[in-house]
């Protein structure tokens, strides 16, 4: 293997150990969010917390895009996936006016399933992580669906769907 493959797969690990880095945050403060304000409360800050972040996001990524513009966000999206997509593998279904997608793997599920999470905590740090996808697809003003995972939802993750605002 050359110096550029070996650079390019040592990346590549570097940035899914940060992504479970990430999702040992979520767990983390969830944990101690929890102790100190109850789980309602802790699940709240947090969902606030993650979705004004995915605005900020969108602010910067969607600034030339409007709420006609679905399926251009949506491949807007995919195309800056981490890892070239490999990081959230996703099945996506493409229409003039809509773009879904189903994530088949999440680097953040991964991490919570392995730190040895419950389906029923998984289920609100799912719902917690999906905020940042509210956030960041609905400040841009298209319509906006995402299913996160639950227990009996399979082996994926989220299912996300972005369709035109005008669309009946």
């Amino acid at each position: 293997m050359n110096d550029h493959a070996l650079r390019a797969e040592k990346l590549s690990r570097e940035l899914d150990s940060a992504f479970r880095n990430r999702a040992d945050l979520y767990r983390l403060f969830l944990d101690e969010l929890t102790a100190e304000l109850g789980a309602e409360r802790a699940e709240a800050v947090m969902v606030r917390t993650i979705e004004k972040r995915g605005r900020e996001v969108a602010a910067t990524a969607f600034a030339g895009f409007g709420p006609n513009d679905a399926l251009a966000i949506g491949e807007a999206f995919l195309s800056v996936s981490p890892d070239g997509g490999r990081m959230y593998p996703t099945h996506v279904e493409h229409g003039p006016d809509h773009i879904a997608f189903k994530v088949k793997r999440c680097p953040l599920k991964d991490a919570w399933i392995e730190a040895g999470v419950g389906e029923e905590k998984l289920a609100t740090l799912c719902r917690i992580a999906g905020a940042f996808d509210r956030g960041l697809f609905e400040a841009t003003g298209v319509r906006f669906a995402n299913v996160t995972w639950t227990p009996g939802h399979g082996s994926g993750c989220c299912h996300i769907a972005l369709a035109n605002r005008d669309t009946a």
